[in-house]
């Protein structure tokens, strides 16, 4: 499957680097793809700058936002939450039409410091905003109860007994996105329903924020026990 990854933060490069690994054409969408593979600094959360990490993964394209949604299949959006309908728009409504869209993404709002608030919030999701901003994209939410670690690498906390969420109105998307979840070794996958079901998922980020101080790692992840 050609897979457009939209992000260059932590998240983009260690989820196009699984799926890659899996035997899909990744190709990681940016603003601007010069300026992104000359970057040197670090990752925000101590990663290898992304000129670095490229360097080992040279299998994986480097496109516009553009170019990279429209040579795709299916689209994730790894995107700061914030900026996501942005980048989203950039990519263009018309390149994402009847295609999966992937969101792993949060909303997560630092204007009043840290830790971040939720916005939107409770009568409303990313998710939400996403499917109504692009009606004839097949949006799915996932992957955004947890670090990018567990995303690609699940077993490596608790073996695996753990939890991940779908939600989205299309259950052909839900269900092409669930046979991706269990290739990267999801074992335990919980469709909530519809779309709006975004809303709990991403609520459930202050709580994470909260278990990460407590614990000093983001190496876990929420089970549903049942």
């Amino acid at each position: 499957m050609k897979i457009a990854v939209l992000g260059t933060g932590s998240v983009g490069p260690a989820i196009a680097a699984a799926l890659s690994e899996l035997g899909h054409d990744v190709v990681i969408g940016t603003r601007d793809p010069q300026a992104t593979l000359a970057r040197t600094e670090p990752g925000a959360t101590g990663g290898p700058a992304f000129s670095e990490w490229h360097a080992s993964h040279q299998e994986i394209g480097v496109a516009t936002l553009v170019g990279a949604a429209a040579a795709s299949d299916l689209v994730v959006n790894a995107t700061n939450g914030a900026a996501s309908l942005e980048a989203l728009s950039a990519a263009g409504a018309e390149n994402l039409a009847g295609k999966i869209l992937m969101d792993i993404a949060n909303p997560l709002d630092f204007s009043q410091g840290f830790p971040p608030s939720l916005n939107p919030v409770n009568d409303d999701s990313l998710g939400e905003q996403i499917q109504r901003a692009f009606p004839e994209a097949r949006v799915v939410k996932t992957l955004n109860t947890m670090t990018n670690s567990v995303m690609v690498d699940p077993l490596h906390v608790a073996g695996g007994d753990h939890t991940v969420f779908v939600s989205g109105n299309d259950a052909g998307a839900k269900a092409a996105v669930t046979g991706i979840l269990k290739a990267l070794g999801h074992t335990d996958v919980l469709d909530l329903g519809d779309i709006t079901t975004a809303r709990g998922a991403e609520m459930i980020l202050p709580l994470w924020v909260r278990i990460w101080g407590a614990l000093g790692t983001g190496d876990f992840n929420f089970k549903v026990a049942r």
